[in-house]
């Protein structure tokens, strides 16, 4: 089968854009899926594409050859409408060459990740050009606000993006700022923070807690902020107001999580 990866906003021949991806796959009666966050980088014949994050994995087991390439077909189907191009290559997961310690700085900060929600729905609804000027003003106003509130930008995924806070306030007013902000655009977005150590090398940044803030962000609903206990913590100070929202598990973290909701 071949890789699909959605263009929509930016365009294919442009290098260093982040955007979405499926892969699918069909073996006798199974089907199998990847999708995530991909980096293109180079153009043409080129280009290599790459995996922000370890992508998610789905398994169909159909029962018979028919019913898998049904299945495999309809799913093709599907992602082309919403404006998916047809890849040649395969998407790798980008290999971070060893480093010595020495060279790696160990940071503390507070990481935010926002997502539009029903963001395929609305593009589909108002066609390409539209949909880029509204990704357009989108973008803008969140690295508005980021600005405002010195926010440090780590990376976008196609309707998403990563930023960084040096304390956990800021993030939080940061967070309220931008859902307001993208409401005049007639958006909804769902934000997760979080807060943990990650290790920084040149212009690299990796670690579990980025994946974390992604996973918080993915348990909010629209216009929800949703924060992890350990920026609950280092509020408890604060004049902001958290609700419980229970514990969850976050898919592909280790342990199970509390959450909760910041009460404006």
């Amino acid at each position: 089968m071949p890789k699909f990866l959605r263009i929509g906003v930016l365009q294919s021949n442009v290098s260093g854009y982040t955007s979405k991806a499926w892969w699918v796959r069909r073996v006798g009666p199974t089907v199998f899926l990847k999708w995530g966050a991909v980096e293109v980088y180079g153009v043409g014949d080129g280009r290599k594409i790459y995996w922000t994050l370890p992508p998610r994995v789905k398994t169909i087991r159909c029962g018979t050859v028919r019913r898998a390439r049904d299945y495999a077909k309809a799913a093709i189907a599907r992602r082309r409408s919403h404006r998916y191009e047809p890849l040649a290559g395969s998407i790798a997961i980008r290999r971070r060459p060893a480093r010595r310690d020495a060279e790696l700085e160990r940071a503390l900060a507070t990481i935010l990740f926002v997502d539009i929600v029903r963001s395929t729905e609305q593009a589909a609804r108002l066609g390409d050009a539209r949909w880029t000027k509204v990704m357009n003003h989108y973008y803008a106003a969140v690295r508005k606000e980021l600005k405002t509130l010195r926010g440090k930008e780590v990376v976008t995924t196609g309707d998403g993006l990563l930023a960084t806070f040096g304390e956990p306030a800021a993030g939080i007013r940061c967070a309220a700022a931008i859902r307001e902000a993208v409401r005049t655009l007639g958006l909804e977005v769902r934000v997760g923070l979080h807060a943990g150590e990650y290790e920084v090398s040149g212009a690299d940044v990796i670690g579990l807690a980025f994946h974390i803030g992604a996973r918080v962000a993915a348990k909010a609903r629209a216009g929800e902020v949703l924060v992890s206990r350990a920026v609950r913590d280092l509020m408890a100070q604060s004049e902001i107001n958290f609700k419980d929202r229970g514990v969850h598990q976050l898919k592909g973290v280790p342990k199970r999580w509390r959450l909760y909701r910041v009460e404006y």
